[in-house]
């Protein structure tokens, strides 16, 4: 029961009549000397009051009211701290009760999955600043203070997997909160995949390096809002070169009921991989992961050149299956012919499902001019130096039906500050019982052999080696002889 406080009420003041002395006595200064006498004793009077102890036999008026006015407070502050506490607990208890988890995956998005806030988390808006990823942190002030809750653990449908946002005295009944920064990815893709997987990652890194280098305690793993519980081991051992530490995959094992809500102390999602990301902002970005990757793998910061002549690292990166060459034997033999007009080319030929995550670390660092079929393996373009030269291959008829999805690597040359030399694509190949436009075509050619021309491979080959060749003989001139040590970023 609350009760307000009584009206003060102010004394009655007494009205004094003046008795007038004889005219013979009355004067206007005596009159004012009379008045400051009284003004004077009514303040002592005043003042002993308040210094009358509360035990005085017979206290002043004025002591009494104050006495009055602290026995009031007394028995408000007695009746009022225990409803201020049952206020709050009522009032903690209905914010608890008011966290509404909603599904992962929106399934009212999924024509348009990738769309506008995406079928991912799609009540949630993303902090959009100029050149930066997008991304939702929380908490934050877009969040009001609300820290990011989840729950179930659902492998095969993400509208089983649910989130919420909740203030961190208010979580949900059960709760468990996970201290620390956790790193929540979705991939539309999947992580095993090193295009997939770098493009799910890399906005991580760039909020990182403009973060104060702040790392993960944990990653939670998401593909269209079902849970995933490892990366890749190309992807998981650049992870781990970049952040210093093995990436810890959130299992979520200790959580015994899928019912059971986990909240994060801190937690950053990204959902549009690098979007929103400016091209100079992407090539720091990758000059951080280069920089880690070299640094974990104990390959040289920056090549020596100490030689007159520049080398010039050429690399035939292979594959086998789809879209390999079919006559590997001659297509090597064409470029190795062009490397060897060339005064310090060196010619290597690889197969990156041979090499180790080191070993081709290392061996993009020697490579000045990458050779290869357009596939995943591609990704390793940007562990080369800055400005190296990329030419791609592709099988019959991706120009006309493979959409923009063929031209990623084009663009991931122009994001880590590669040059991309154009593309070759193969006349010849498989037949398709359709017509050309028909997009049934692509199941047969998606999947087709790569074969070779050697009049272009080589007039190819040969302007772009020129064209290196001088790019390094400015360098060298420009350079001291020496190579500068450099440190990385977030170091």
């Amino acid at each position: 029961m609350n009760k307000s406080c009584p009206a003060l009420h102010r004394p009655k003041s007494f009205k004094h009549e003046r008795n007038l002395l004889p005219f013979s006595l009355y004067s206007p200064k005596l009159s004012l000397y009379i008045l400051a006498i009284c003004v004077t004793l009514l303040i002592l009077l005043q003042i002993q009051s308040l210094h009358t102890p509360p035990f005085s036999p017979s206290p002043s008026p004025s002591w009494s009211l104050l006495q009055q006015w602290q026995e009031l407070v007394l028995i408000n502050k007695e009746v009022a701290l225990p409803n201020c506490t049952q206020d709050l607990s009522s009032m903690t208890q209905k914010l608890r009760d008011s966290v509404t988890f909603l599904p992962l995956k929106d399934l009212r998005f999924s024509n348009q999955p990738l769309d506008g806030h995406t079928w991912f988390m799609s009540s949630m808006y993303d902090t959009r600043e100029e050149g930066e990823v997008q991304h939702q942190q929380f908490p934050s002030e877009s969040s009001k203070g609300r820290i990011l809750c989840l729950k179930g653990r659902d492998t095969h449908d993400g509208s089983w997997n649910y989130y919420a946002l909740a203030w961190p005295e208010a979580l949900p009944s059960n709760a468990t909160l996970m201290k620390g920064l956790t790193f929540v990815a979705y991939n539309h893709y999947n992580y095993e995949n090193i295009w997939h997987g770098l493009s799910a990652v890399v906005p991580f890194v760039a909020w990182h390096r403009k973060n104060s280098c702040e790392f993960p305690s944990r990653w939670i793993l998401f593909h269209w809002g079902e849970l995933r519980f490892k990366m890749g081991t190309w992807l998981n051992n650049l992870m781990e070169a970049t952040f210093g530490q093995v990436p810890y995959i959130e299992g979520f094992n200790e959580i015994k009921d899928d019912d059971q809500p986990v909240c994060f102390e801190k937690a950053v999602v990204m959902r549009h991989n690098e979007g929103g990301m400016s091209r100079e902002r992407r090539m720091q970005v990758y000059d951080l992961i280069r920089c880690k990757a070299r640094s974990y793998c104990n390959v040289s910061l920056e090549r020596m050149a100490d030689q007159k002549t520049p080398n010039i690292g050429m690399t035939l990166l292979m594959r086998t299956g789809p879209r390999s060459f079919r006559n590997e034997t001659a297509v090597i033999g064409i470029f190795e012919k062009e490397c060897k007009k060339v005064q310090g080319c060196r010619l290597m030929v690889a197969y990156s499902n041979n090499l180790t995550f080191c070993e081709q670390v290392k061996l993009m660092s020697l490579t000045d001019i990458l050779i290869s079929p357009h596939g995943a393996q591609l990704t390793n373009m940007f562990l080369m130096d800055r400005n190296s030269s990329v030419m791609e291959f592709f099988p019959k008829g991706w120009l006309r039906l493979a959409g923009v999805g063929q031209y990623v690597f084009h663009w991931m040359a122009s994001w880590s500050g590669m040059r991309h030399r154009g593309a070759w694509r193969d006349p010849d190949g498989e037949i398709c019982p359709y017509s050309d436009d028909d997009r049934r075509c692509m199941s047969f050619y998606k999947s087709g052999r790569i074969g070779y021309n050697e009049t272009h491979f080589s007039g190819w080959a040969k302007n772009v080696l020129n064209e290196v060749k001088t790019k390094k003989s400015e360098e060298k001139a420009s350079k001291h002889e020496s190579a500068s040590i450099k440190t990385c970023e977030c170091s």
